[in-house]
């Protein structure tokens, strides 16, 4: 395993802008004035919407520019070329609010992934619909806020909800098999940071048991998919998906089983992904730079 970077030392630049001669130029040369050097660099060119997107790693040597210093020095360039863009230090923490509701493997491996530190990411915060994952929690000692929904009460659930988010300073909202759909006002506040995770079988087997649903008709492919949550139930921008192929030989809970081991794999990536910040939006698709 590489050596962890120091503070100070490593970022990551990523920007986006319509596209056009002399981009790549432009940022290498910014990085060159700064006395940086490229550790990792990719783009891609979007020739259907004509975007540009791009995701530079770089580090500067030891008293070199603060990521303040830097952001001063890259706002000419982005200004210059009309860039939406992002710079932060490697080494900070993604700080991520999960959500859970009755079905916890996602949830626990997430946690288990935060604790042996495959994820940089900060939890100080679970919210949940019901108490079950109380004590879970409480193992890794983060804070179990339990919020119940009813359609009554939704308003001020969410409401709740989003001051949670305001008062732990969150980034990145993960629905780890929250089973509540967010509101259209609620979506639109977290557009871009937060990410559900769900079965691969919608929209053909819609509500309980999908699994049994999808045995009575025979599927041969398990999947799941992740996503950034929008107005429309399951349909936001997709970041990663994936399959295992399952057989006659397997029963309805047996595919269930193989449906948990797909979501969180897909789901973890996925956080992983937009924590070192390799996942761009490009209107309802997405850019990620693996």
């Amino acid at each position: 395993m590489s050596p962890r970077p120091a503070p100070g030392r490593e970022f990551v630049l990523t920007l986006s802008c319509q596209d056009g001669p002399g981009l790549v130029y432009a940022v290498t040369g910014y990085l060159v004035r700064c006395g940086a050097d490229i550790l990792a660099s990719q783009q891609f060119d979007d020739r259907l919407t004509g975007r540009f997107f791009m995701r530079v790693h770089f580090d500067v040597p030891d008293g070199g520019l603060s990521i303040a210093e830097l952001r001063r020095e890259f706002d000419d360039v982005s200004q210059a070329h009309a860039m939406t863009y992002d710079l932060v230090d490697v080494t900070t923490p993604t700080r991520t609010l999960l959500m859970v509701s009755k079905f916890g493997h996602c949830l626990n491996d997430l946690l288990y992934r935060y604790r042996i530190g495959t994820l940089n990411i900060e939890i100080p915060v679970i919210v949940s619909n019901h108490p079950d994952y109380a004590a879970l929690a409480a193992s890794y000692e983060i804070p179990y806020v339990h919020i119940p929904v009813t359609r009554e009460t939704k308003p001020e659930a969410e409401a709740q909800l989003l001051r949670l988010i305001k008062e732990h300073d969150v980034d990145l909202v993960v629905l780890a098999r929250y089973m509540q759909v967010l509101s259209e006002q609620t979506s639109h506040e977290l557009s871009g940071r937060a990410i559900n995770i769900h079965h691969s079988f919608l929209p053909s087997f819609k509500g309980a048991k999908p699994y049994h649903q999808a045995h009575d008709r025979g599927v041969k492919l398990i999947g799941a998919t992740a996503h950034y949550v929008n107005d429309d139930l399951d349909e936001g921008p997709i970041i990663e998906q994936d399959v295992v192929r399952v057989d006659h030989n397997l029963g309805p809970d047996d595919l269930v089983a193989a449906g948990r081991d797909v979501e969180t794999q897909v789901l973890s990536r996925a956080v992983q992904w937009h924590s070192e910040r390799r996942v761009m939006l490009n209107g309802a698709r997405t850019v990620v730079f693996r």
